[in-house]
């Protein structure tokens, strides 16, 4: 045998060993979807996401979920290259749509809203839940679970009108990375789950001790309710907190035709939910062979499967009706909408992997 050859042998052993490895790293649990809807009647495709403009984000990517202060800026983290989650920044989107760099992090921000005393209340990756000062100290406020589990991969936060704050932890054993959401949304295992925080008292309760992927979270304009964005079942539930229905959880939306990610209301008191892209014939045929999504997950990265560039997010009513859904089905201008919220008759629109703000007039 040849150098040339024993040196090609080596490599196909050292691959075929690294594919078996990874294989055991994942203990998928098999699911069958539903049959995805159709993109018709009041989903039907349209481009009207095309007509949004965009706001460069000074080299960084990624915004997760917008927060806007009293006096109308928008807030929102980002980190600091596509792929790489390990660090970046809290920018803020000026009247005029000048960005520029509020505070630098150690860490990826994401779910994030002002309170009544002008702090910034955020989730820093790998470290919790957090205050962020108007002379931007950061004071950390949580850091594990009432069953003393990290808050790792912290998302979606609101506080309600008493102070209480609102949160999704996706995950306490690894904070994000794109190897670790594509063994989110094949393993189809509950983890993470929901809180709130009560910062007077300094008390958390858990109203979900586990979710599939949960993500974008938001609070109903009566406060009788939170919805939370399951990713992974393309899905969203509600959970009742106050009322005669207080502790109870159903289905608010299922089976719908993308990956629901974040969740933010309009004045209205309706919901706008931003989703990562459509879903996938393929993914969805292997959701219920174990064995396939082993492979999958063990394949190098460039080997395994991209989410399509596809802008898509819906206007939802309290009920859960869809009353309206906007595309960018080619992801020319909208290749993501992960995050999302309404001001002052614009759209602004986000996305994990996205180095820019698309913003659209809809009034």
């Amino acid at each position: 045998m040849t150098k040339q050859n024993r040196c090609i042998q080596i490599g196909l052993l050292s691959c075929l060993f690294s594919i078996i490895l990874n294989s055991c790293a994942i203990q998928p649990n098999a699911w069958n979807p539903p049959k995805k809807p159709e993109f018709a009647e009041i989903i039907s495709l349209n481009e009207r996401l095309t007509h949004a403009s965009q706001i460069p984000l000074l080299d960084y990517y990624g915004a997760e979920e917008f927060a806007i202060d009293k006096d109308g800026n928008i807030f929102f983290g980002v980190h600091v290259g596509e792929k790489d989650f390990s660090s970046g920044a809290i920018l803020k989107i000026n009247s005029n749509d000048s960005v520029e760099i509020f505070s630098v992090t150690n860490h990826w921000v994401t779910g994030m809203q002002f309170d009544q005393n002008g702090a910034l209340i955020a989730l820093m990756n790998d470290i919790g839940l957090v205050k962020i000062n108007q002379d931007k100290s950061i004071d950390t406020l949580l850091t594990k679970t009432p069953q003393g589990q990290p808050i790792r991969m912290g998302t979606g936060l609101k506080i309600d009108s008493d102070g209480i704050i609102y949160f999704v932890n996706a995950s306490s054993t690894s904070s994000t990375s794109w190897k670790y959401i594509n063994k989110l949304i094949l393993e189809m295992k509950p983890t993470g789950g929901i809180y709130s925080f009560d910062p007077i008292s300094n008390t958390t309760t858990t109203i979900s001790e586990g979710n599939y992927f949960g993500n974008g979270l938001e609070i109903s304009d009566d406060e009788d309710f939170i919805i939370i964005s399951e990713t992974s079942k393309y899905r969203i539930l509600k959970y009742w907190i106050k009322g005669n229905k207080k502790g109870q959880s159903e289905v608010f939306l299922d089976n719908l035709a993308g990956f629901p990610n974040n969740i933010s209301k309009n004045k209205n008191g309706n919901f706008w939910i931003g989703f990562t892209t459509k879903r996938n014939d393929q993914l969805d045929k292997f959701h219920s062979k174990i064995g396939m999504k082993k492979l999958i997950y063990s394949l190098p990265s460039f080997l395994q499967p991209k989410p399509e560039k596809f802008g898509m997010v819906m206007e939802v009513s309290r009920n859960g009706q869809i009353l309206q859904a906007l595309f960018d089905s080619k992801g020319k201008i909208v290749k993501e909408a992960g995050a999302i919220i309404e001001y002052n008759g614009h759209l602004y629109l986000g996305g994990d992997v996205v180095p820019y703000i698309s913003k659209l007039k809809i009034k």
